[in-house]
C-alpha cells in the first residue's frame, strides 16, 4: 500500500512539473546559438558527472580507497 502512495505521489509531482514547465515555455525568447549553448552545457555536465562517478566506482572497486596502516612499532 505504501508503494502505490508513493508512486502516486511522485507521479503527481512529475506531472505538476511538467505542467509548471510547459505553461511557462516560450521558445522565441532564446536564439539559436542559446539552444546549442544550453544543450552542449547540458551534455557536458552530464558527461563530467558521469566520468567522475565512473573514477569513483573504479578506485573503491581496485583498493584505491582503502585505509592504509602504518607500522608503528620499533623495530630495534
Amino acid at each position: 500500500m505504501k508503494i502505490v502512495l508513493l508512486v502516486i505521489s511522485l507521479s503527481a509531482m512529475l506531472a505538476a512539473a511538467l505542467v509548471f514547465t510547459l505553461s511557462g515555455w516560450d521558445s522565441s525568447s532564446m536564439s539559436i546559438h542559446g539552444w546549442i549553448a544550453l544543450g552542449l552545457g547540458t551534455f557536458l555536465s552530464l558527461a563530467l558527472g558521469g566520468g567522475l562517478m565512473a573514477l569513483v566506482f573504479y578506485s573503491a572497486r581496485k583498493g584505491y580507497d582503502d585505509r592504509i596502516e602504518v607500522d608503528t612499532s620499533d623495530r630495534d
